[in-house]
């Protein structure tokens, strides 16, 4: 399956805790952190619904 790199790119602060614990999942803490994740439809929906706060790179 094909990866991607997620980056994240705006902060989490006065976000509502759903987002902070979905950007927390996917592996990502301070902004500008990156992680190679494999592109399966979990990981999809949970960039889709952060995916205001992150920057995706097909690898």
């Amino acid at each position: 399956m094909a990866q991607i790199q997620i980056k994240l790119v705006k902060s989490v602060i006065d976000r509502p805790e759903r987002q902070k614990r979905t950007v927390k999942a996917l592996g990502l803490g301070k902004i500008g952190s990156t992680k190679a994740v494999e592109n399966t439809p979990q990981v999809a929906g949970m960039v889709a619904a952060v995916q205001h706060l992150l920057e995706v790179t097909e690898l």
